[in-house]
């Protein structure tokens, strides 16, 4: 049924993952999926403020972040789940389409709390992924 599940997780936000990647591992073992595990780190935005930081930077940092993540799924995903560890860079619900279907998820998996009412006004990035995706969506509240 499924081949490629994408689940982003916040590695500083437990809640962005505790529920999601369970029912994630779940549906691998399942359907014989690959699991796609995706963090995001933000982009500097403004070209000007990224002067102020040391040129390599940014790389560094995708670096530091990907052992991290490394370490995330050594931790809580079993040896019998295939993974692949994505570092992401930008606007999370951008990322997360664009390396979606650069993959050709099937599914994608992603965390959301309960809405408030500014989330209603803005939307949050979880009502912007299951809008624009390509694929099924499954939000998993927390």
């Amino acid at each position: 049924m499924f081949k490629h599940i994408l689940l982003s997780v916040d590695l500083d936000q437990n809640s962005s993952w505790q529920k999601a990647l369970p029912c994630a591992i779940d549906m691998c073992r399942h359907t014989g999926a690959d699991l796609h595990v995706l963090t995001v780190v933000p982009d500097f935005g403004m070209s000007i403020v990224g002067q102020y930081f040391p040129e390599g930077y940014e790389k560094e940092m995708a670096g530091k972040i990907l052992e991290q993540l490394r370490d995330f799924v050594n931790e809580h995903v079993p040896d019998d789940v295939r993974v692949q560890h994505i570092v992401g860079e930008g606007t999370v619900y951008e990322v997360i389409l664009k390396i979606a279907e650069d993959i050709d998820a099937d599914l994608i998996m992603v965390a959301s709390h309960r809405p408030e009412l500014k989330d209603y006004l803005l939307g949050p990035n979880a009502a912007r992924v299951v809008r624009h995706a390509g694929c099924s969506v499954m939000v998993i509240r927390d």
